[in-house]
């Protein structure tokens, strides 16, 4: 609805603006004096940089411990509880030792601290980047000649391979293992994905992740869970089946557990269910009493603690054969630079990895800063994130990023800053240190059943769509196109399917936008869509257009099918049978086209039809975002054609840049050298249609005197 100042009729005269005088420096002066402003070789200059980079350098001088230091100790010592656990299940995903998932949480909370924005996110392993850096691995491993099936988990995994395949002595892999080799492959994919997500924020491309949707992470999280479901039946079941790879590896895997299941092992079922059952039973009570309990249940850390008595005083593994994590040894391992040559390998992996990894925890940041009134640096988020890639991996560590899960948790238990991040990598390293071969005898299926019920979240997702469906089918058709090609072919495969179709359905809306003819409310001067609205007065001799999009090329003709259509005259097809039939005389300017004479030659009325009858058409542009040159070129010809027919064409509402693009167009100047700016465009629809009125009353008094 057009609510200008001027739309008014009750208005007792015109009101006078001046518009401001365009800002003196263009593109490359603006880049010029940012970095003057930037680049200041200064003792303050090199503070302010240091304090960006590192914005715990900041807020920790106005950190007050008496309010915030029992809140994220509190928060600090149950993530690291809940972190224990979930880091050890998470190699399985990986198809890394144990051990490496440690490094990875220690190192990233401590990074995060000094680097993140972010109050309440918790930064560490990640269900679906675990499932993709162990997707690489595998194909790594296989390429190499190990197995893949292994996991990185058990007695002697670290030292058995299939074969020494030629791939294995080109490689240089001789005195190197099964475990060597994946954490190579894992950290070379994490320090290049890193990478990008520091030249990301470097150049400023926090924005990239916003054109990552809701509906398809959500559909991206939905696929990629069905596959780590899927991924961890076999230890759920205790059976061996391969790790499938590439497109159609859920189905595969799923048709090798079927021909397989005859092969479980009973011990392995039974403890997999009673883990889950103790595990879900626990997550629907802490969720029903979350506003009663101060702290969650630490269901998982419990479950693992009893699982492992159990299972070494029971002797599992010598006595049913269960499958258990085997020796986690203790302490830091010297670092060691990522392989160069798997590197190159592994670019293209670490595109997928990097956009997604940025795009949740860029989300979750913005998400948490929300709803806790302070504000986040998105550029800044992903140099946060790079480098809790980067530099970790220098450390034996791989890809890291925002979890939803951890970071509620953290935001419930009383979080302030992120100093609870310290005391959580504190827990780590007490595990590290002390604690970690004390998890020797720990089954495998009780670390998939941990999986699992992480899953729930984002499993419970499909229950959304039907109402996605009812608000944007496009958005639905995304979620579940997104879902599908993760379980069907791949995750990567999945993500490109999303974004493809994200940006479809976002051309497919500007290409063909809502059009419609508008018509005065009552005596006011404001202007409806008279389909949508009954009781609306027409203006006579006046078409009142609107197209609810922008004027590009993709969707000019679109806009010209609808306006012919809408005012039942299609003055393209007019002007070309004018041509054809040789008729060079046009109609008076200002002429009515019903019952009046476009010409002297009698053919030339013939082909305007009858029933139109305007002499003015306005365009409401009040919905036009922008104009490209096409756009431009369309408005141009649509102005001649117009006139050729005696039709006066009126643009009202222009946005600031539209009326730029039309001075710069020369729309304004084009055969237009004797009528003002200010009669061509006006800034509401009533004034428009105002002044189309009085221009025909005077062209209909200068007639009657002639």
């Amino acid at each position: 609805m057009d609510v200008s100042p001027e739309c008014t009729p009750q208005a007792t005269g015109p009101v006078l603006v001046r518009r401001r005088p365009p800002a003196p420096p263009g593109l490359g002066e603006a880049l010029k004096a940012r970095l003057r402003r930037s680049c200041v070789c200064s003792v303050q200059g090199a503070w302010a940089l240091l304090q960006d980079l590192f914005p715990a350098t900041r807020w920790l001088r106005q950190y007050r411990p008496r309010e915030d230091l029992a809140g994220d100790t509190m928060s600090g010592l149950v993530i690291g509880i809940i972190l224990v656990p979930q880091a050890i299940a998470y190699s399985l995903l990986a198809g890394l030792p144990p051990v490496y998932s440690l490094y990875t949480s220690f190192f990233a909370n401590l990074i995060y601290f000094l680097m993140g924005t972010s109050r309440h996110v918790s930064v560490g392993i990640f269900s679906l980047l675990c499932l993709m850096v162990g997707q690489v691995v595998d194909r790594e491993l296989l390429l190499a000649g190990f197995d893949p099936a292994q996991d990185g988990l058990g007695p002697g995994a670290n030292s058995s391979a299939l074969n020494a395949s030629a791939a294995t002595l080109v490689l240089g892999l001789q005195d190197c293992g099964r475990d060597c080799y994946a954490i190579r492959v894992a950290t070379a994919l994490t320090l290049v994905a890193g990478i990008y997500q520091v030249l990301m924020g470097i150049l400023r491309l926090g924005f990239v992740s916003t054109y990552l949707s809701q509906p398809l992470l959500d559909g991206f999280a939905m696929g990629a869970s069905v596959t780590i479901l899927t991924s961890q039946l076999r230890h759920l079941l205790g059976v061996r089946v391969p790790r499938h790879q590439g497109p159609g590896m859920v189905v595969s895997t799923w048709l090798s557990l079927l021909r397989s299941a005859g092969q479980a092992n009973l011990c392995d079922v039974l403890t997999s269910a009673t883990c889950l059952a103790v595990l879900l039973a626990a997550k629907e009570l802490s969720d029903r009493l979350r506003h009663r309990l101060r702290v969650p249940l630490p269901a998982e850390l419990l479950v693992i603690v009893v699982a492992t008595l159990v299972s070494h005083f029971g002797q599992f593994h010598e006595r049913f054969g269960s499958n258990v994590a085997g020796d986690i040894p203790t302490g830091f391992v010297a670092p060691r630079v990522p392989d160069p040559e798997l590197m190159w390998r592994v670019a293209q992996d670490a595109v997928s990895l990097a956009l997604i990894g940025s795009a949740f925890s860029i989300s979750l940041a913005e998400m948490f800063a929300r709803s806790h009134g302070y504000s986040v640096r998105a550029n800044q988020e992903l140099l946060a994130v790079g480098c809790c890639n980067v530099l970790p991996a220098f450390f034996h560590c791989f890809a890291t990023s925002a979890a939803l899960s951890k970071s509620l948790v953290k935001t419930a238990t009383g979080c302030r800053t992120q100093v609870s991040s310290v005391v959580s990598a504190a827990v780590v390293l007490l595990v590290l240190l002390v604690l970690a071969p004390l998890f020797r005898d720990l089954q495998r299926c009780v670390l998939a059943c941990v999986i699992v019920v992480s899953l729930r979240g984002a499993l419970r997702k499909v229950r959304d769509v039907p109402r996605l469906w009812r608000l944007s089918p496009a958005d639905a058709l995304v979620w579940v196109a997104t879902a599908a090609t993760c379980v069907l072919v791949s995750t990567e495969a999945g993500l490109l399917a999303g974004v493809l179709l994200s940006l479809l359905s976002l051309a497919s809306r500007t290409q063909r936008p809502r059009a419609a003819l508008l018509a005065r409310v009552g005596d006011s001067g404001f202007y409806e869509d008279s389909t949508e609205f009954e009781g609306l007065v027409p203006e006579p001799g006046v078409q009142v257009f609107r197209f609810s999009g922008p004027l590009y090329y993709a969707n000019k003709d679109f806009f010209l099918r609808s306006l012919y259509s809408l005012t039942g005259l299609d003055v393209g097809h007019v002007t070309a049978r004018r041509k054809e039939q040789g008729s060079g005389v046009g109609a008076g300017k200002g002429d009515l086209v019903q019952g009046r004479d476009l010409g002297p030659v009698s053919s030339t009325a013939a082909l305007v039809p009858s029933a139109t009858g305007f002499h003015v058409v306005v365009i409401d542009c009040a919905p036009l975002l922008f104009l490209d040159v096409a756009g431009l070129a369309t408005l141009q010809d649509l102005r001649r054609d117009y006139e050729a027919l005696g039709i006066t064409l009126l643009l009202a509402c222009c946005s600031p840049s539209v009326r730029d693009t039309l001075r710069r167009g020369g729309f304004l100047g084009e055969d237009q050298e004797d009528v003002a700016e200010e009669e061509q465009l006006f800034p509401s629809v009533y004034g428009a249609v105002q002044a189309a009125r009085a221009r025909h009353r005077e062209l209909a008094a200068t007639d009657s005197s002639l």
